[in-house]
Order: structure tokens, then sequence, then C-alpha cells
């Protein structure tokens, strides 16, 4: 059994006073002011890969280096005590990067990005953890000798030199870096 909806001429009185002051719609057509999600420009961060990638070249390929070997690097005009402060560990670290588990393109992308992007503050001074390669069985450090190589093409590089045993030993480095020019 259905009930019949009470239909009085008092209710629609009541109704038609409650509605006398109602303006109309002039549009049918609701809109909502949500904002639009942001667009993520995939092929133009496919370009500045490349862009980044193409930056340093991979056509040397450095001597093999063990797990315990140091790197080391300084450019010349750097002063003699800036580069024993850094091989010390006395700069403070404004950043750093751990590439353990990444193959090497992965590892160049994310390299290159990390040295684009460090914008050092009170310190011009980096660590990128690369690893010591024990887990490369044949194949050595391979991500250690990439990216001490890397690291001597790039422009912004000044020095570099192994971390201490405390942080990180021969699995890591820290990187002087240039300020950049804005």
């Amino acid at each position: 059994m259905t009930k019949k909806p009470v239909n009085s001429a008092s209710e629609n009185n009541l109704f038609r006073s409650a509605v006398t002051d109602v303006t109309p719609l002039q549009y049918n057509k609701i809109t909502y002011n949500t904002p639009k999600p942001s667009v993520i420009p995939l092929k133009r961060q496919e370009d500045d890969d490349q862009v980044l990638i193409d930056m340093l070249s991979d056509e040397y390929e450095p001597i093999d280096s063990q797990a315990d070997d140091i790197l080391s690097y300084c450019q010349a005009g750097i002063q003699r005590r800036v580069f024993s402060k850094l091989r010390r560990g006395h700069y403070p670290i404004s950043d750093e990067i751990d590439l353990h588990g990444l193959n090497i393109a992965q590892a160049k992308i994310a390299f290159l990005r990390f040295i684009q992007g460090a914008t050092p503050i009170k310190s011009s001074c980096v660590r990128i953890i690369h690893g010591k390669g024990k887990k490369s069985l044949n194949k050595g450090s391979v991500i250690k000798r990439k990216v001490s190589h890397w690291l001597q093409q790039h422009d912004r590089v000044l020095a570099y030199h192994s971390t201490q045993a405390n942080a990180g030993g021969t699995g890591a480095v820290y990187v002087l870096l240039r300020r950049r020019q804005y």
C-alpha cells in the first residue's frame, strides 16, 4: 500500500508565502570554482633530464676503484687550507643524497638534479653517498667510479674528498660547490 501525498490548499498557500521573496536564478547551470589540477609537463621534464644527461660524458671509463679507495680532487686555485678543511670534514653539510640501489642511468639523473638544485645557504659543502660497491659482485664500485668522474666534469664542483669514517668513509664524498650566480 502506497501513501498518496496530501496536497491541501493551505500547504500550497504556505509554500507560496515562503518563496515570495525568492528571485529565480539567471542561469540554470551551476558552476563550481574548483581549482584545476596542475599540469605536469612530462615532455618538458624529459627534455630537461636529457639536457642534464648530455652535460656529462660517459665516454671515458675511469680506472677500476676498490671499495676502500679514497676519492680526492681539487681544482687549480683552491687554497690548501680550504681543501684540508674539506678533507677533514670541517665544513657543515648543507644537503646530501644517497645513490644506493640505483642503476647508472638513475644515479646520473639523481646526481645531476641534486647538484643543479643544491643551493648552499650557510655552507657550500654537500655529501654524496655512493656506497662502496660491495654488493656489485665482480663489477667493483660502479657508482663510486661514475660519481668521481661526473664530479670532475661538473662546473659547480670545486673539490671533493672521501668522507671521514664516521660520515660514510670511502662510501661517500664531501663536495665543495661553487655558489650559484643569480
